[in-house]
């Protein structure tokens, strides 16, 4: 899906889309036991069993009570227990988090929350439960856009502009850092090219390891223990008219594989042969030395996590027509314990050798690697190294500060609210079009079940 914090991004998008993609509400749930529970699930509790309701207001009431908060939390897992407290982090939280990350909490860094999330307070959800009030989240990404083509149309747009500049199946050999010297290779063919800056959006750890012959055994190990992790991308087409109108819903319970699920036909009607009678889905499941996963397996467990789920009816198996699986091996920057640390000594090596490592895992900040960041950090890479300008967007300072993000300061769309189809129209709306984006969640911060209004 597009979603933009910045102007400049948008400007791109429809000059190079025009018009040619759909604008979609944003319909997201949480499916667990046995029912639909609006997002964000912790704003929602009334739709769960009374007594599991019960018990996470209680441990929400204990934690902000009795806990040292978000302040007193040195990792991820601490987190979610001095903020929601034992009932949201069993029953959610912790499950559905492992099954994003593919790692516990507890290895994972509190920074990239930063200071964007605001938890729902113990009254609030308390009074939600006993009042029985609908709490629909706020956020940036209630309508969001999408190629008629599917995202790749949009990437695919940007070959005629830099064709002239553009060398395709060349593969980078080696780098000497110190005398500026890249080593590419095609067709059996070896040429070495000279730079002054070079931009690189590979795995930093496969950049700085595997590629980079001269750097120091403390700067090739510090690069090696960054963490990723890898997902599954399972398709599956359904000879049926669509179901639902949901855009996404989350899956924290053991009964399926993946931890979200996608009714991409939804986005666009060039999703499937016939929107009228077929639909699709699309399913992900993280894998990590943590968490492994089985190849030969995982597209049956999918389709049996669907059925156990509820997403495919009794007998709705045998009306599957298409089925698609792609094996990803970097899927997730996981922004680990040590994760600031390793940046910190990294970043500033390579820029002192004219390196800029930019994007999703060529930066490792999950916090700033949307596509809309991604393609800013090209913009504002190339910004800095022609005319000196400050970059934004990877908002980081080369010290392990307590946000980890200060630089980072977003423009913020026009529209931002609740995207629920059915009750949107009765929450309020707000002008948040000369706000800073730094108190408002992302769709990163979604992804993962923590929000602010």
């Amino acid at each position: 899906m597009i979603f933009s914090h910045y102007a400049e991004y948008d400007r791109i998008f429809e000059e190079l889309m025009q018009g040619e993609y759909t604008l979609n509400e944003r319909e997201s749930w949480v499916r667990m036991m046995g029912t639909w529970v609006p997002y964000p699930f912790q704003n929602n509790l009334r739709y769960l069993p009374e007594a599991d309701a019960k018990a996470c207001v209680d441990g929400l009431v204990e934690a902000q009570t009795n806990s040292s908060g978000a302040a007193g939390a040195s990792n991820f897992g601490e987190f979610i227990d001095n903020v929601f407290g034992e009932g949201i982090a069993a029953c959610f939280m912790r499950p559905y988090n492992f099954k994003v990350w593919a790692y516990t909490p507890e290895k994972l860094n509190k920074v990239w929350i930063g200071e964007r999330v605001a938890v729902i307070d113990w009254q609030r959800a308390k009074r939600n439960v006993e009042e029985g009030i609908d709490d629909f989240g706020w956020g940036p990404n209630n309508r969001f856009k999408y190629p008629l083509g599917g995202t790749g149309d949009f990437y695919k747009r940007f070959e005629p502009v830099v064709r002239d500049n553009l060398r395709l199946n060349t593969r980078l050999v080696s780098i000497d850092a110190e005398r500026k010297l890249a080593v590419f290779e095609k067709d059996g063919e070896r040429t070495e090219t000279r730079y002054e800056s070079l931009i690189s959006t590979m795995p930093l750890d496969r950049l700085v390891c595997d590629i980079i012959d001269d750097a120091p055994a403390n700067i090739r190990g510090a690069a090696a223990r960054l963490v990723h992790s890898g997902g599954y991308m399972i398709g599956i087409g359904i000879k049926r008219p669509c179901p639902s109108t949901k855009s996404w819903m989350y899956f924290p319970e053991a009964n399926c594989p993946f931890y979200r699920v996608t009714y991409l036909s939804n986005y666009s009607p060039n999703m499937t042969p016939d929107a009228k009678t077929h639909y699709s889905l699309l399913c992900e499941t993280s894998f990590s030395p943590d968490k492994p996963e089985d190849d030969e397996t995982i597209l049956e467990r999918t389709i049996a996590g669907l059925e156990n789920a509820g997403l495919l009816e009794e007998g709705e198996r045998d009306d599957i027509v298409s089925t698609w699986v792609m094996k990803v091996g970097y899927s997730y920057p996981t922004p680990s314990v040590e994760r600031d640390e390793i940046l910190a000594k990294v970043i500033p090596w390579l820029e002192d050798r004219g390196i800029y490592s930019r994007g999703r895992f060529g930066m490792w900040k999950y916090e700033v690697s949307n596509t809309d960041h991604s393609i800013m950090q090209g913009i504002e890479a190339v910004d800095r190294i022609l005319e000196g300008k400050e970059e934004q967007t990877i908002g980081i300072v080369y010290s392990v500060t307590e946000d980890g993000r200060t630089a980072a300061n977003h423009e913020r769309p026009s529209v931002a609210g609740s995207g629920e189809k059915r009750i949107g129209s009765q929450i309020e709306t707000k002008d948040v079009t000369a706000v800073g984006d730094i108190r408002e969640a992302t769709i990163s911060e979604e992804e993962l079940g923590v929000t602010d209004r």
